[in-house]
């Protein structure tokens, strides 16, 4: 039986779970006034739509969200790679009718399975290239363009009936640190750092978006807390007229799980001025995840917060205000859902291949058309976050032909050359395939011996953009999606092919 306070405590907490149909538990805490759920890979399946109907029946207020931002960072569609244009994709062709397009697109789809929360689009102005969780996420490293494409996503997603949610709040472009892994501090002067990776936050807010999310990082200007548990920074949102839901990215992290805990996290978020608590997704853990992860770690969230409220250090007054943000938000997208009438308009016209060919540009010279391709996959690791290792990315762009995973960073360049040397053929044209040629030396490394072991090879690179020429033609595709595979290998191919 669920008490007054755990009840409360329910109405600020976004679980994640296991499996594609919803644990009883789950379905309890919902009936018990739970905020909703997230959607990450595990849950998707063909019965999706079924899964969120299930979800309402037992909460007509949940929240269902969805961790989909199109290009590299995929839920949805998560086992054969995305169809949709990615923010740097987008950002480098600089269409705002494109970028609100694949907005409403995504919306759509979302709407589609019962997804009422969209969580994107990334805010995060890209500044250092370095970057392992945000790269290609972001629409580019000029705050005046993030800016207006934001905005343009913004536009599209919520005219969908869909909340947006901007992350990462303050803005997580100028790391080189994961914070899934560790805690990022920024070293940016501060002015610099207002400046530039504020800018997009505050467009959009001017825009009407629904919902931000928080960012695990430091600004030591700003104090030595993370932003999600830092008032002064969540109250800067306020400061600039923000009256929607604030999110915390997931309490699951490295950055607050091996700091103050779940529990601590949440409690310290809510004081902070948060009000929806992403508890994150069980398979993090990976081996190490539990049978019943995912209740475990809600009911470490909920224990924190009832433990706060009753030893007084988490007011009563600030997760009930919390709770009202969630449940009118609740009531704004059922009273959208509701008004919205024909499902087919926010697809018409819409052309998401156009939209990643116009943005695919080629480097270095033009590469011969190839009858096959050999595909040597030197992409770096997936990270929680982006599974920019995923195996449908060479599948696609080699098709039927020959397709060789090397881990650069942990093979002798003798394997590495054995490798290339097995991949070279008079019937296939050799395609390097990767994802940091400015930030790792061993993936530039390997282009450089190949351009001279195999003039006629092609680089394909789905990660930022290459900032020093390639030795070799390269296709600079700007996402590790399936579509941007796709449209790489048109160009490699033909269309035919």
């Amino acid at each position: 039986m669920t008490d007054e306070l755990e009840r409360l405590a329910n109405g600020v907490l976004w679980p994640g779970f296991f499996g594609t149909t919803a644990p009883e538990w789950l379905r309890a805490e919902l009936r018990d006034g739970l905020a909703g759920v997230v959607y990450f890979g595990q849950n998707i399946g063909e019965g999706l739509a079924a899964l969120s109907a299930d979800i309402l029946a037992a909460n007509p207020d949940a929240l269902i969200g969805v961790d989909e931002e199109g290009g590299s960072v995929t839920r949805l569609e998560s086992a054969g790679g995305s169809t949709l244009p990615g923010a740097a994709q987008l950002g480098a062709l600089d269409d705002l009718v494109a970028t609100e397009r694949t907005g409403a697109e995504l919306a759509r789809r979302a709407r589609a399975v019962g997804v009422n929360v969209v969580l994107g689009p990334v805010a995060d102005v890209n500044t250092d290239p370095r970057n392992p969780v945000i790269g290609v996420r972001a629409f580019g490293s000029d705050e005046r363009l993030v800016s207006r494409h934001v905005v343009a996503a913004v536009d599209g997603i919520q005219d969908g009936a869909v909340a947006a949610c901007l992350k990462h709040f303050p803005g997580h472009g100028d790391t080189h640190l994961d914070s899934h892994h560790a805690l990022p501090v920024i070293s940016l002067e501060i002015a610099e750092y207002e400046r530039v990776h504020l800018a997009p936050f505050r467009a959009a807010i001017d825009a009407g978006v629904d919902t931000v999310m928080t960012a695990h990082i430091v600004v030591p200007a700003w104090g030595e807390e993370p932003a999600t548990l830092n008032p002064r920074v969540l109250g800067m949102l306020r400061e600039w007229g923000f009256d929607g839901v604030i999110i915390t990215d997931a309490l699951d992290m490295a950055a607050i799980r091996e700091t103050v805990g779940i529990g601590g996290g949440a409690a310290r978020a809510l004081a902070a001025g948060a009000d929806l608590l992403c508890i994150g997704n069980p398979t993090n853990p990976g081996e190490n995840a539990l049978p019943d992860q995912d209740e475990r770690d809600f009911r470490e969230a909920r224990d924190g917060i009832v433990a706060a409220l009753r030893d007084g250090s988490l007011s009563r007054e600030r997760v009930e205000e919390a709770a009202q943000r969630v449940s009118a938000l609740a009531r704004k997208l059922s009273a959208a859902a509701s008004a919205t009438v024909d499902e087919t308009d926010a697809s018409d016209g819409f052309d998401a291949a156009d939209i990643v060919r116009r943005a695919i540009t080629v480097t270095g010279g033009s590469p011969a058309t190839a009858s096959a391709l050999s595909v040597i996959d030197a992409r770096r690791r997936s990270t929680l976050a982006v599974d920019s290792a995923a195996a449908y990315v060479a599948a696609t762009l080699a098709d039927d032909g020959r397709r060789v995973r090397l881990d650069v960073a942990n093979t002798s360049i003798e394997e590495q050359d054995r490798v290339l040397d097995e991949a070279l053929s008079p019937l296939a044209t050799t395609v390097l395939l990767i994802d940091r040629p400015d930030a790792d030396a061993a993936q530039r490394a390997l282009v450089e011996r190949t351009a001279v072991r195999d003039p006629e090879a092609v680089v394909v690179n789905v990660g930022l953009a290459a900032g020093r020429p390639l030795p070799l033609p390269t296709i600079e595709v700007g996402a590790a999606s399936r579509l941007g595979a796709q449209m790489a290998r048109e160009r490699l191919v033909g269309a035919a092919g």
